[in-house]
């Protein structure tokens, strides 16, 4: 639960003994309140000379900083948590909220809700590869490329749901791993298709039937190329 605020007396008297000599800690501990708290109150003493109850812009907020601050930190380490389940955490610690509350919250402290882009999953290797191939090409010319046809025949699933779904992200970072979702070659029922294309376009998308083998690739090549 989030905690009352101190009485004006036991406010006043952090003040009295502040100015006896006592330093934060024996003042937390005759009072047995902690020591950020002690610290708060000098601190607006010192700047307000008073240690009433200033008036508010507004509303106090339900939710206390420590709940706040935990919000983000989930939002940034699980960036595909819901606000349901954001939700369902604060209530176990006594605040509960809407989840427009902790919309906000998230988006004053630059997290937004996007949908999480969907991306090859490779392994280091994979990287590694691709990395080594764009070095050893980089001095080529651009008619060079023209004269290069990319193809490629797979079978696409997706790994996990197809439908989307959302990640808690700052701007610039949806391509970051931890905000996308990875996809891969291989998967249950799914139709295998051959296509290509070239600086000069597209070429067709051909239905594969059965196993590929050189014969059914040499047909492809002759009736599509």
């Amino acid at each position: 639960m989030k905690n009352k605020e101190h009485t004006r007396q036991v406010r006043d008297t952090v003040v009295k003994k502040f100015k006896a000599g006592f330093g934060y800690k024996k003042i937390s501990q005759a009072l047995n309140i902690p020591r950020s708290t002690v610290q708060a109150i000098i601190l607006k003493w010192k700047e307000y000379q008073t240690t009433a109850n200033l008036p508010r812009p507004g509303r106090p907020s339900k939710l206390s900083a420590h709940t706040r601050r935990r919000l983000i930190r989930d939002a940034a380490k699980r960036p595909m948590i819901t606000l349901a389940e954001l939700q369902r955490s604060t209530a176990e610690v006594g605040d509960s909220v809407h989840r427009t509350t902790i919309s906000r919250i998230l988006h004053k402290s630059g997290l937004y809700g996007r949908v999480a882009r969907r991306k090859p999953f490779l392994k280091y290797i994979h990287k590694k590869c691709c990395l080594k191939f764009a070095t050893s090409h980089l001095r080529d010319t651009p008619n060079m490329w023209k004269k290069v046809l990319w193809s490629d025949e797979t079978k696409i699933d997706l790994f996990g749901n197809n439908a989307k779904r959302y990640v808690w992200c700052k701007s610039n970072t949806a391509h970051h791993p931890e905000h996308t979702i990875p996809t891969v070659k291989h998967g249950g029922g799914s139709i295998m298709v051959w296509a290509c294309f070239s600086s000069a376009g597209t070429g067709k998308m051909v239905k594969i039937d059965g196993k590929m083998d050189g014969a059914k690739y040499r047909t492809i090549l002759e009736e599509n190329l």
